[in-house]
């Protein structure tokens, strides 16, 4: 790794051509920083590697824009951009447009157009093609893209380049497989690694995956444009009632990030309930269709709209220069992960405020997310022991290695990706098969990461609780040897900026509370079983279906957390929890009654997650007030673990659960409503429900008390 460059200059007739490109980006009286044109003019030598570590908005994609121009010039090959995310391609073909270049993308997104822009890119028409790694991870795609393009690419672009490293916030699998594409290169050709999130580790580990002479251009990260504050101390309620007070008076337009896609979608429709036009704001989540997403991005770059309401999936790349701030409600992991996404704000304006807003409820977030990648050796044997039978001939899918082993899909890609990089896996056209190289468990390396994410969640606490200036520390948790108190930020100034403030209005809480309170979720029944260990597969049988239901709490509702906590933590549920959730499901059930089969006659409860007290209180509430018999399920949890696959868990309850005679003569014919405290898969529902049929219930309404995500 090397981290000196200031020798290396543009010629004349290349200065030219990058004068060109920069200008017609950023305007006529643009000119290229010291270390652009460093990189610039190493990436016009064969063979050279050069990772960039700079701050959001310093210019990194310039770089590449100036350099591909020149060696295009020069009669080179098309440059290869990996890009994480569509909105991010999106935003870069644009830029390649103004800079003069031909840029295309193949996504998921264009699928018909592909075979016209593979055309071009033979052809060279294109200068710029940009992918995701996912799709570099696409065997389709290597053989008809990559392997003809392998000894013609003029440049390689790997954008985020922090993610190629499992010590970075945001490790994604597929990105490792840039890797493969290194070693089909031609060796002259140039590469380029960019991003403003990498820590010395990290900076170190992607070097050393370009090559030892890895030439490293790192600049100070502060953002002075920046003016960061913590308001802290709000119950989750209290928080979305302070972003609804203070949206109005923040300045321009922004982002208000939420932990998970159900409170941004929840805090989205309270703004528009309470403010309605006036505050305009839309929900944006990874769930939404591209064109949706797309179409909300545009809405904010124009200031059609006051904020999006979003997860993390707006993110890295969207440029809107003028973004005048950034909130969170609820803490993100990890510093870095922060840094990057307030790093959407300010880029070009002289002042954006940006505000987190913390929760209790945030450590258990990123305990989750301290482990959730890395890989639990008795889950990959069982894993590795499935594939055995599966070879080029016939490769094992995902569904298929899902039901053999019982771990659920989203692990079994998982680790599936993650082996692959390791070499022990290899993903064809069909499927996955095995290399045949041995898979052994890196304890120590694991270790070190976990220790790594947990000392990252020890600074963003140290953050939320305003130790000391909170640019200076997110600049010290990326290695910033220039770090220093801003003088801006709510720690150095003492208070809160304008028009920020401590509280929202009491009255707003409670209209807040009201609303959230108020909404019933409509629960879809499950229409097919799982087969596999389960047995049954296909379509449920009519006769043996739940009816559409309703669930009281969905996710981690604000309004409902603490009463969730208080409910369901194990011990003797409180009294004032069992009341609220009492009133929450009469009232739930007196709005859904204009929409039943038929009234309920009977209600059973079935304490599937194991609150046996809360259930019965509820069920002996709505008998009272709803004037219905009672009647119970017999039920043995002991097979049930959080982690079973869908055929499994339907097993469990298939097994566990049974009708006894006098539950059987109370429900023949009739009506019964299902009560189940709570569930993710809704399992226990859709298998308590057939059981009831089969009973001889004439049909069941299930009512979740808390639909887990």
């Amino acid at each position: 790794m090397v981290e000196s460059g200031a020798e290396l200059r543009l010629s004349e007739a290349r200065a030219g051509v990058a004068a060109g490109v920069i200008q017609a980006i950023a305007g006529e009286n643009a000119r290229l920083r010291d270390d652009q044109e460093t990189a610039v003019a190493a990436l016009c030598e064969p063979a050279a590697r050069v990772l960039v570590v700079q701050a959001t908005g310093w210019g990194k994609s310039a770089v590449y824009w100036a350099a591909t121009a020149i060696r295009r010039a020069e009669g080179a090959g098309p440059t290869l951009v990996v890009s994480p995310l569509l909105s991010l391609m999106r935003d870069q073909v644009g830029a390649a447009g103004r800079a003069g270049l031909r840029a295309a993308t193949l996504n998921s997104n264009n699928v018909d157009a592909w075979s016209g822009i593979e055309q071009d890119l033979r052809s060279g028409a294109i200068d710029v093609l940009l992918v995701s790694p996912e799709r570099l991870a696409n065997p389709g795609f290597g053989r008809r893209v990559l392997d003809s393009l392998a000894g013609e690419v003029g440049l390689l672009v790997i954008d985020e380049a922090h993610a190629v490293s499992d010590w970075g916030h945001d490790f994604r699998p597929d990105y490792r497989r840039v890797s493969d594409v290194l070693q089909h290169l031609n060796p002259k050709t140039p590469v380029l690694a960019t991003t403003a999130t990498a820590n010395e580790r990290v900076t170190e580990d992607v070097a050393h995956q370009l090559g030892e002479s890895t030439l490293v251009l790192r600049g100070p990260l502060a953002r002075s444009s920046l003016q960061l504050a913590v308001v802290d101390r709000l119950s989750p309620l209290q928080r979305f009632a302070w972003v609804v007070d203070q949206l109005p008076k923040l300045p321009g337009s922004g982002i208000v990030y939420a932990l998970t896609v159900a409170d941004a979608h929840r805090l989205a429709a309270t703004v528009q309930e309470i403010h309605g036009r006036d505050v305009p704001v839309a929900a944006y989540t990874g769930q939404l269709e591209a064109g949706e997403r797309e179409s909300l991005e545009d809405a904010l770059r124009e200031n059609r709209l006051k904020a999006l309401i979003a997860t993390s999936a707006l993110g890295m790349g969207y440029d809107k220069p003028d973004l005048g701030f950034v909130v969170h409600v609820g803490s993100p992991p990890s510093p870095v992960s922060y840094y990057q996404q307030v790093g959407r704000a300010g880029r070009g304006i002289d002042h954006a405020i940006v505000a987190l807003l913390p929760s209790d409820a945030d450590s258990g977030i990123w305990d989750y997310f301290a482990t959730a990648t890395i890989p639990v050796p008795e889950n990959v044997n069982r894993l590795l022991h499935a594939m055995e039978s599966y070879g080029p001939d016939q490769p094992a899918s995902v569904p298929a290695l899902e039901a053999e082993t019982g771990l659920r899909r989203t692990r079994v890609e998982l680790m599936l990706k993650q082996l692959a990089v390791d070499g022990v896996t290899e993903r064809l056209e069909k499927g996955w098969i095995r290399t045949g190289k041995d898979w052994t468990f890196d304890a120590a390396h694991y270790d070190g990461i976990v220790a790594v994410r947990r000392r990252e969640a020890d600074i963003m606490r140290a953050y939320t609780r305003g130790e000391r200036c909170l640019m200076q520390l997110l600049q010290e948790s990326l290695d910033d040897a220039s770090a220093e108190p801003c003088g801006r930020c709510s720690v150095c100034i003492g208070a809160l900026p304008p028009p920020l403030t401590a509280a929202p209005d009491a009255d707003t809480v409670a209209t807040v509370t009201g609303l959230l309170r108020g909404e019933v979720h409509v629960l879809e029944p499950r229409k097919m079983w799982p087969g596999g260990s389960f047995g049954p597969r296909g379509k449920i049988p009519a006769n043996l279906s739940a009816d559409t239901g309703r669930s009281l709490i969905y996710a981690d509702a604000p309004e409902w957390r603490e009463v969730l906590a208080a409910a369901f933590s194990g011990g003797e549920p409180p009294a004032d929890a069992i009341e609220a959730l009492q009133k929450g499901a009469v009232a739930a059930l007196s709005r859904w009654r204009s929409t039943w089969s038929s009234r309920p006659e009977v209600v059973v409860p079935l304490a599937a997650a194991g609150h046996t007290a809360v259930t019965a209180a509820v069920a002996d509430r709505i008998a009272a007030v709803g004037r219905l018999e009672r009647a119970d399920l017999t039920v043995d949890r002991s097979g049930y673990t959080d982690d079973l696959s869908s055929a499994d868990e339907a097993r469990v309850w298939r097994d566990g659960l049974a009708v006894d005679p006098t539950t059987a003569q109370t429900i023949i014919n009739r009506t019964v409503l299902l009560l189940v405290d709570a569930s993710s898969s809704q399992w226990p529902v859709t298998v308590a429900a057939a059981k009831l049929r089969e009973a001889g219930a004439a049909a069941v309404l299930p009512l979740l008390l808390h639909k887990r995500p």
